[in-house]
């Protein structure tokens, strides 16, 4: 996700070779400027920025270390911008917010996203379908809605977006909802219909917050349609949608800088839970190169249970991990998104991850052929994989579809993940990992950075 402008920051860093070197700093300084313009980064921001990193960087004495550092607070500075960052829930609920933005820019997806990402924090959530323009918006939602397992409100012989919101924040608030999230009606292009419309809707019910979902992939248009509904409208925030398809990236650093309101959430992938809160210095921290262990333990502490996680390392540690857990974790790591927006959080790995970036935890070929295997297992294979034996195997490799040589690469790869996962999960595992990541990665860490 990231990837284009890490890699940027690494070129321009290696073009910095000693102390004290005006020449090389100049070099690195025209480096990072064009690899941030081909990034899709303003031109504006992209000025601010390397003027910044030159000065501190002249500052703090020339050399890598002194570069890094300056880019770094430079690069906080320009993403942080007054406002809340993530989402912030009223004193008294339901907590309304109304979702706004362009027709086509995912804004009913993204709609179901948050209602999504805060479900997963054990708040009662309401959405609102009063996207009444577009024919298929109220139907997408019922389908998301269902899908995510949330409340909709909406009334199919209703034409007045504005009875559709005050009837579900009415209903929001006597059956004590925590969050009522408003789908708004888009349209290809701003225009005074649009503005008058959500402007009305926003008078009728008050919201505590607006969100503006901005289409990535648009570029720079993404950032002036943002600015448009900013002064038309207000809004307190934006979300970037379909950033998992943006190879250069730029507009997450440029929309903050430019727009002057804070960039609050980013879509990074197709699934409901693929949606990131926006915290400028982890994501400087993920730019860089060094990743974001905070945002990654925030993220899977909300999902795992850590009463079955402790359960699950005691049987690792035991030799005991079976079939049956190994579907618990499965359908676990499902609930995180996509493997793309994970490798980004961890130190180094977007680096070397090669395929691993694309891996489907419930889609992929691989996955779909181990639930056949399993699904043919009686409950006590399912729990002991040390029963098969050839009449199992064949019995199993009826029931599944699968060739018993398929079976057999399975199971042996279950046993080989096993045993590694028993010696990580013992004393100093970790740390053997550790030294092993830190010797792919090379002298000075990812990225460069100083240790």
């Amino acid at each position: 996700m990231f990837d284009s402008i890490t890699g940027s920051i690494r070129n321009a860093v290696n073009k910095i070779r000693h102390k004290d070197d005006v020449a090389s700093l100049k070099k690195a300084i025209t480096e990072l400027k064009k690899s941030l313009l081909k990034s899709d980064v303003h031109h504006k921001t992209t000025k601010d920025l390397v003027e910044a990193v030159e000065i501190e960087t002249k500052n703090n004495g020339i050399g890598q270390d002194s570069f890094l550092r300056a880019l770094q607070t430079e690069l906080t500075k320009l993403l942080t911008t007054e406002g809340n960052q993530g989402f912030v829930f009223a004193s008294t609920p339901p907590t309304t917010i109304l979702m706004t933005g362009l027709q086509g820019s995912g804004k009913t997806t993204t709609t179901g996203k948050l209602a999504n990402y805060l479900k997963i924090r054990k708040k009662k959530v309401l959405v609102a379908a009063a996207d009444l323009q577009r024919l298929a918006a109220v139907e997408q939602l019922k389908q998301i809605a269902e899908q995510i397992e949330v409340d909709i409100y909406y009334d199919d012989n209703e034409t007045d977006p504005i009875k559709i919101a005050r009837g579900a924040q009415e209903k929001a608030k006597k059956e004590l909802y925590d969050v009522l999230l408003i789908d708004t009606a888009g349209r290809l292009a701003i225009d005074d219909e649009l503005m008058a419309q959500l402007d009305d809707v926003k008078k009728a019910v008050n919201p505590d917050e607006v969100f503006y979902v901005a289409d990535s992939l648009t570029g720079h248009d993404a950032t002036r349609t943002a600015t448009s509904f900013k002064e038309k409208i207000g809004i307190d925030g934006v979300i970037l949608s379909k950033y998992d398809g943006d190879t250069k990236g730029g507009v997450a650093i440029s929309i903050a800088h430019q727009v002057g309101v804070p960039l609050r959430f980013i879509g990074t992938g197709e699934k409901m839970p693929d949606l990131e809160v926006f915290i400028p210095d982890r994501i400087v921290s993920r730019l860089m190169g060094a990743g974001d262990i905070e945002g990654l333990a925030e993220k899977t502490s909300a999902i795992i249970d850590e009463k079955k996680a402790k359960e699950v390392t005691k049987k690792i540690r035991k030799g005991e991990f079976n079939f049956n857990d190994f579907l618990d974790q499965l359908s676990m790591m499902s609930k995180l998104g996509s493997m793309k927006s994970i490798i980004g959080m961890i130190p180094g790995l977007s680096q070397m991850a090669g395929p691993l970036k694309d891996m489907d935890f419930e889609n992929s070929d691989e996955i779909k052929r181990i639930k056949a295997l399993i699904g043919s297992m009686t409950p006590k294979e399912r729990e002991a994989p040390s029963l098969m034996n050839p009449s199992r195997k064949k019995r199993i490799s009826k029931g599944s579809g699968l060739s018993e040589m398929q079976i057999n690469k399975i199971l042996k790869q279950f046993k080989n993940a096993s045993k590694m996962a028993k010696k990580l999960s013992s004393k100093g595992g970790m740390k053997g990992l550790q030294n092993m990541m830190q010797q792919m990665q090379g002298p000075g860490g990812p990225a460069g950075l100083p240790k």
